[in-house]
């Protein structure tokens, strides 16, 4: 017998070495690998008769017994090719299998076999023949099977694990599990109430579903163990969160803010501009927020140039006038030294007396002590930076603001290292990815949230249209007519080199064609992420002034960067980037009064007529709201919000979630009443029982 925490090296046709590289994907244990989910399943119940097959019709499963079998050895070295004539009481049928030696000890003469795989003909188009068909040998016994005369699981690959290896490890493991090591994470009467089934039911009814099971049912992710696994999910979640806002609930101002009517017209003031209603509601919730007796812990959230950052530099300058530093983190260095001189540009301006400084990783190591120093001792007031604000060196002497721009590239225990430097900080965090607010409510249930749902005045709408390759002339021809008309241009493209197994245009590569071929007579400009610190701000600093009239970028432009002169945003191979960030990519134009246009430009491959229905809503609306919700129904949220990369939630079964609100506001509920009942000991007893990644992943969301 296994138990759940079994290193899977002692799970039969794994061995050490296969361990090492499932530990590298962090699948350590036999629960770990129950959770490596299908993806997709297909229907290999219905059983055909060879007499029935066509060439090129749907793929099939037959119930056959092997007439004769022989291996050929090729003149090519190492190559074979193994065929074995199939018979059933309708006819016969020649399967052929290419490299795979072995199969003569599966495709014995007389051997009952199921074979699952479309019938074809073969090359020289005479014969008709099953070419690498999945298959399964079923002894005298007819042991149940597992790759064929089923709804058959069909999975990812996972380190050198195909989908046929997976599914013969995952039935292994649940056919040797002592159940009793897998206990519930959902309290029973919880499972109960919402009619679920178990934990380990509801694994085997997802990886092996039942000979009932409806295939539309496993689809549309509604069958019971789907639905239970998903609640089980948004529960712990929930669960942590629920007891991280208990804790920050509990925690205590240090300070009290003074926020009066001088205060407000002083900072009024600065601002070249009249806030939108939207803002004015915004700051007046951050504004109760600072006069509670609780650390502020909000998230704001708002379209593309809804004007999020005035407010959080407002929120920032309130914590500097009662005497507090403030510290504004951004995900990517050109972002953070954008804003660094923007709000050094407006405070100058105004002739505001405030010390604001600049921290990254790439900074020189003069400078980096000078603002080190400025932070410690209390000279500088305001630092924007990197993820550089939160390692160990840096101390500050009287931090009272965390702001986190884009939060969802950051995990929430970066957030949670930049609040600790201070005496619990007021936190605000922020995302132009705007989402529906009960997936709000699950991803960030530990904040308070509000939105900015209006732009400001002047913002030019923009014309978005889908182009194909056949169109590119028409394109270049558009560029010269803006750029003939004082406008600048944006292209983006998907990577930075070339790859030996990639077709997409490398931003190098791009660049050097646009300024050699297309635009001998412009100045093209390039923008990656590889380069150096400097080197971008010059090649930035080019593009603002107007010395640029083309810049190359890749994905380092689509947060923030701000050149109101720039009126085209041309995205090639715009099919490979999600709605979610082509709008925020489409958010550097229509700055500037100029109107202003965003070419997507999709390859013409097989998937074509695909990526052009899908990337349709892009040209009816510029509303981020909507475009996010498709965007999160097509590709679930880890995609969407870079979750899975950046540390905070690798939730599986969220994107049908986002389908059936009431089992998420269920679950949260659920999770809520737990905690009400039985309190902080009740919830920690549950989330102690927890297995290693699961307290992992909980981490994240500040408990565990």
């Amino acid at each position: 017998m296994l138990t759940a925490d079994t290193p899977l090296r002692f799970l039969k046709g794994v061995g050490p070495a296969r361990a090492d590289k499932l530990v590298e994907t962090g699948i350590e244990t036999v629960e770990d690998l129950l959770y490596v989910l299908p993806f997709r399943w297909e229907d290999r119940r219905a059983f055909s008769r060879i007499a029935d097959l066509r060439p090129g019709g749907a793929e099939t499963t037959l119930d056959v017994t092997v007439d004769s079998a022989r291996l050929i050895r090729t003149r090519r070295r190492g190559f074979t090719i193994f065929h074995a004539v199939l018979k059933d009481g309708s006819g016969t049928i020649k399967a052929v299998f290419y490299n795979q030696p072995f199969l003569q000890r599966v495709f014995t003469p007389g051997r009952r076999v199921v074979v699952f795989g479309r019938a074809t003909l073969d090359r020289y188009g005479k014969e008709v023949i099953l070419e690498n068909p999945d298959h399964e040998g079923l002894d005298d016994a007819d042991a149940e099977g597992i790759h064929t005369g089923r709804i058959v699981p069909v999975y990812r690959k996972l380190a050198d694990l195909s989908s046929r290896m997976q599914r013969l490890l995952i039935w292994r493991a649940l056919e040797l599990l002592d159940p009793a090591t897998l206990h519930d994470t959902v309290p029973r009467k919880t499972l109960a109430r919402q009619s679920l089934p178990g934990r380990l039911d509801a694994l085997r009814e997802v990886h092996f579903p039942p000979a009932e099971t409806s295939l539309r049912a496993l689809v549309e992710h509604h069958t019971p163990g789907q639905r239970a696994l998903a609640f089980e999910e948004i529960f712990l979640l929930q669960l942590a969160l629920a007891m991280r806002r208990r804790e920050v609930e509990r925690e205590r101002r240090v300070g009290t803010y003074v926020l009066d009517d001088a205060l407000r017209r002083k900072l009024a003031a600065l601002l070249p501009f009249k806030l939108t209603a939207a803002q004015q509601r915004v700051l007046k919730e951050i504004g109760e927020d600072l006069r509670s007796p609780h650390p502020m812990n909000r998230l704001l959230q708002g379209d593309v140039g809804s004007g999020k950052t005035i407010v959080a530099l407002m929120a920032l300058l309130v914590a500097v006038e009662n005497g507090y530093q403030g510290a504004l983190m951004a995900p990517t260095e050109i972002l953070a030294e954008q804003h660094w001189r923007n709000v050094g540009r407006l405070l100058a301006a105004k002739g505001a007396d405030y010390r604001v400084e600049l921290l990254t990783g790439s900074m020189k190591s003069a400078r980096r002590r000078s603002v080190l120093e400025g932070l410690a001792t209390g000279g500088a007031h305001l630092v924007v930076g990197t993820h550089a604000l939160f390692e160990k060196g840096v101390l500050f002497k009287r931090l009272g603001m965390v702001v986190v721009d884009e939060q969802h590239r950051f995990g929430v225990l970066q957030r949670a290292a930049l609040a600790s430097k201070g005496s619990r900080p007021d936190v605000l965090v922020m995302t132009a990815t705007p989402i529906p607010r009960s997936l709000a409510l699950t991803l960030y249930g530990d904040l308070d949230l509000s939105t900015i749902d209006e732009l400001p005045p002047g913002r030019t709408p923009i014309t978005t249209v889908v182009r194909a390759e056949a169109d590119r002339e028409k394109v270049y021809t558009g560029i010269r007519k803006e750029i003939a008309a004082g406008h600048q241009v944006y292209v983006v493209v998907p990577l930075v080199e070339e790859t030996e197994k990639s077709d997409l245009k490398a931003a190098t590569a791009f660049a050097a064609h646009l300024q050699e071929a297309v635009f001998p007579d412009l100045k093209v400009g390039l923008l990656h992420g590889k380069m150096k610190s400097d080197e971008k701000e010059r090649t930035m600093a080019r593009f603002t002034s107007g010395e640029l009239h083309v810049l190359v970028a890749t994905t380092v432009v689509e947060v923030g960067v701000d050149v109101p002169n720039a009126s085209v945003m041309v995205v090639e191979h715009a099919e490979r980037f999600g709605l979610a960030q082509l709008h925020q990519l489409r958010g550097r134009v229509g700055r500037g009064a100029a109107r202003s246009y965003c070419v997507l430009m999709v390859g013409e491959g097989e998937g074509f007529g695909v990526a052009r229905e899908r990337l349709e809503i892009m040209t009816q609306t510029n509303d981020g709201f909507r475009i996010s919700e498709r965007d999160l129904e097509l590709r679930g949220p880890g995609a969407v919000f870079g979750t899975q990369q950046h540390g905070m939630t690798d939730l599986q079964f969220l994107a049908d979630v986002l389908r059936d609100s009431r089992l998420l506001e269920t679950a949260r509920d659920e999770a809520r009443l737990l905690v009400n009942l039985e309190g902080d000991a009740g919830a920690e007893r549950l989330l102690a029982t927890l297995r290693p990644s699961w307290r992992r992943r909980l981490g994240l969301a500040g408990v565990g």
